[in-house]
């Protein structure tokens, strides 16, 4: 069969990737073509986009590069139509996707699958109309998220686990260096590691770096700080806020980076969740301009209590997050002492990691979704055929 799939982003990229290797397993025959990364391309197929011409974020970079947007999604619908494939798969990147989903549906009779859904669960809970009407079948990652579809919004899902407990698992199964190999190889020193994980976009990097760098600097002398490089950015982007500090840059390093970290400082986001299942005491990190605006719309706009994946998944607060106004340089530099070797909250969070991987579930999820995939198209296909005997019999 053939697939046509659409992830924005690095971890969508990931993601997809896994998804496509487990397609091709349920699938002998699966073609696939893209809107997606160098991971999605290492698989095989056509990557039509790479998402780094897609990923803009906040509103004034998105209005500013509006007018290549709404090309990309011109091109990614003509392509499709072009294509014709068996079904259109979704990843994550809801403002693209959405927009996606519904050309297809009024245009196309190709079914749509949403892997990874949308999280209108912390905001734009309004967009369960357009999945409702758009979307044929929606594959979620995250538990809390069956009964916000199914018992608030009537809406069945399929949960097949979470993706990131497949990465991380199969990560330590096929990786098992130890600190010294990992520091020589990337020409560190033997000192303790403080991964610094500062966002995948230049927006949060300028934002969140200079601040964990400074609450960091008093600790030189006893650890080192590694800053984990996001896909895309440029080192000289780094540079610009690392100045003279002693601090190093990997890429495309991360789990090596959390594989061998002592604790880390976070941005939001799918690291959260990754940097908890390596089973790395973390302090969320996440500045915004206008921090005191932002805190009031937090609690008066989100859905939600926590930013970060692991306390969502919990249902309390596990990992410290530090958002908005409570982002200082004072507050991360207190929250991180508590964490690391001898820290007072280092061993409970330690243990609630523990928690939050039993309600996640096993590995299997990437191996799961395809399973149920393939079985939902052959159903529809056996259903379209069967349709098609009876009206030629009645004629």
């Amino acid at each position: 069969m053939k697939y046509y799939l659409i992830a924005g982003e690095a971890s969508g990229d990931l993601h997809a990737s896994n998804l496509m290797k487990a397609l091709r397993k349920e699938d002998a025959g699966a073609e696939f073509r893209f809107f997606g990364g160098d991971l999605m391309t290492a698989v095989g197929g056509t990557c039509v986009k790479h998402y780094r011409e897609l990923a803009y974020m906040g509103f004034i970079p998105v209005l500013l590069h509006l007018n290549v947007i709404l090309k990309n999604m011109k091109r990614c619908c003509e392509d499709i139509v072009s294509w014709n494939p068996d079904v259109v798969i979704l990843v994550d990147y809801p403002g693209f996707n959405l927009k996606i989903a519904s050309f297809c549906k009024k245009n196309t009779q190709i079914p749509v699958f949403y892997y990874i859904s949308p999280k209108i669960w912390a905001w734009k809970e309004y967009r369960i109309k357009n999945i409702r009407r758009d979307v044929d079948e929606l594959f979620s990652i995250l538990p809390f998220e069956i009964p916000f579809f199914e018992q608030k919004h009537h809406y069945p899902i399929h949960y097949v686990g979470n993706p990131c407990v497949d990465a991380v698992t199969a990560f330590n199964n096929h990786h098992t260096e130890d600190f010294h190999s990992f520091v020589t190889a990337n020409h560190l020193e033997e000192k303790p590691v403080i991964a610094l994980l500062a966002g995948s976009r230049k927006q949060e990097i300028k934002d969140n770096l200079p601040d964990m760098l400074a609450a960091t600097e008093h600790l030189t002398g006893r650890y080192q700080r590694v800053i984990a490089g996001a896909p895309g950015i440029e080192e000289d982007y780094y540079r610009k806020y690392t100045g003279t500090s002693s601090a190093a840059i990997l890429f495309g390093e991360t789990y090596r980076l959390l594989q061998q970290a002592e604790a880390a400082l976070v941005t939001s986001g799918t690291a959260t969740l990754e940097t908890a299942l390596f089973r790395v005491p973390q302090v969320v990190c996440y500045h915004t301009p206008v921090g005191r605006l932002i805190s009031f719309l937090r609690k008066h706009v989100l859905k939600v209590r926590f930013i970060s994946l692991v306390n969502l998944i919990a249902d309390r607060e596990i990992v410290r997050e530090l958002v908005a106004d409570t982002m200082t340089v004072e507050n991360i530099r207190h929250e991180l002492m508590e964490i690391l070797q001898g820290g007072l909250l280092r061993e409970q969070m330690l243990a609630d990691y523990e928690e939050m991987a039993r309600i996640l579930g096993p590995a299997g999820a990437s191996a799961k979704a395809a399973k149920e995939m393939v079985r939902l198209l052959n159903d529809k296909k056996t259903l379209k055929s069967s349709v098609n005997v009876n009206s030629e019999t009645k004629k």
